[in-house]
């Protein structure tokens, strides 16, 4: 990967010599980062055009808000990213968050000085509530975009009510007005310095009973691409009739190249399947949510060339008529059953040992084209590495698909 994005570099340097109409953006392989297709989906801008390079943020962003002026004091990390994985084994008490996702995401509110921007779907978490009030009382502009149905609607529920804490503290609070599909984001802005996405929901259940993943950049860059999808939502830009600004939603951090897609304005799907049929030597996924039957169906296909292709499901729904697993049983693609007692929530697919696909995008068509949704793409071997790693914890955890479950046609 590394190769192909420096032949690529080259290739746009010799070509940005010569008067060309278009911009598309620097990337590892021959079309925008990942996709390197010889027929790209009809959204992808051929590497002839005019590339523009994304520079580190040296001006004030046009958004509606207040510039921020000075760059605001966050915590050293380790590296300019991190990943984080719920433990339902070992972390399932949310009566002691100490070492969970919930004390990390405290971590970073608590460190905001200027800005802490929300698109989350559901939340019931009451120190996460306290952290955005104390945040709000210092200065700080926190405010949070959800979903109506499942966030503010049953806000009343046992068990909920932070929303209401959050605006009786003075955090605004807005949903998707309305909408029946759903703002199923999980994104998180700090600053517009850091960037946090995943499948965790705010939830006790998304933190302490389910297989989740959490993945933080710590790049003005890549908050920058959400910021500006984060405006869309508070101004109620929803649905596939949102701006798309996809050939600018990417970027090159240390070496490693970076794609952001937003559901459904960017054809998610599409992507996905563009990435994997360029797979090379393995797929692995685990899903919540596998009900797409051409991405499906490009896997079995890499599969039949030689791809060491498996993935995990979630056991509720998986044995639906909607449910991909019997495509892949019939098709004799290793696929099994996950083995948490509630949910494996997580929407990841891992390329090649290099390639990670995550964010809260289910593999299904109204994820797709009518929730609004978050996918991240990330071609770094270390980051593939751990969720490797926990690919294999949900594998060896997992049961096999138990014989004549399903009557193949």
């Amino acid at each position: 990967m590394k190769k192909k994005l420096a032949i690529f570099l080259i290739g746009i340097f010799a070509a940005s010599c010569a008067p060309l109409e278009f911009e598309t953006p620097v990337a590892p392989v021959t079309q925008i980062p990942f996709f390197a297709s010889d027929t790209p989906p009809p959204f992808i801008i051929p590497i002839t055009d005019t590339p523009q390079i994304i520079l580190p943020i040296t001006e004030t962003p046009s958004f509606d808000q207040p510039a921020v002026t000075e760059t605001p004091t966050l915590p050293a990390p380790a590296a300019w990213w991190e990943v984080y994985f719920t433990d339902p084994l070992t972390l399932n008490d949310p009566n002691n968050p100490a070492g969970s996702i919930e004390e990390k995401l405290i971590g970073f509110i608590n460190a905001a000085q200027v800005s802490v921007h929300i698109a989350s779907f559901e939340f019931n978490l009451p120190r996460v509530t306290d952290a955005l009030i104390a945040a709000k009382a210092r200065g700080v502009d926190v405010r949070w975009v959800t979903d109506d149905e499942t966030g503010l609607k049953i806000d009343a529920n046992p068990g909920r009510g932070q929303f209401a804490r959050l605006t009786a503290g003075g955090v605004e609070v807005k949903d998707d007005a309305g909408r029946t599909a759903l703002m199923h984001n999980k994104f998180w802005i700090f600053d517009r310095q850091i960037l946090w996405t995943g499948s965790t929901n705010i939830t006790v259940n998304g933190i302490y009973k389910q297989n989740n993943n959490v993945i933080v950049f710590h790049s003005p860059e890549i908050a920058l691409i959400y910021e500006r999808e984060w405006e869309e939502l508070w101004n109620g830009q929803l649905g596939p009739r949102a701006p798309s600004t996809m050939n600018t939603q990417w970027a090159i951090l240390d070496g490693t190249p970076v794609q952001v897609i937003f559901s459904p304005e960017d054809g998610a799907v599409n992507n996905l399947i563009a990435l994997v049929n360029d797979a090379q030597t393995s797929i692995r996924f685990l899903a919540f949510s596998f009900t797409d039957y051409p991405l499906a169906q490009a896997m079995i296909e890499r599969a039949k060339a030689g791809v060491d292709v498996q993935g995990v499901f979630e056991t509720f729904g998986s044995n639906s008529p909607r449910s991909e697993l019997k495509t892949f049983w019939c098709a004799g693609v290793p696929a099994r059953q996950d083995g948490n007692g509630s949910f494996l929530h997580d929407k990841i697919i891992v390329i090649d040992d290099s390639i990670v696909v995550t964010g809260s995008l289910n593999f299904s068509s109204s994820a797709d084209e009518e929730n609004e949704e978050n996918v991240v793409i990330v071609d770094n071997a270390e980051i593939a590495a751990l969720y490797l790693q926990e690919y294999q914890k949900n594998w060896a955890a997992a049961a096999d698909v138990q014989a004549g479950a399903f009557t193949c046609d």
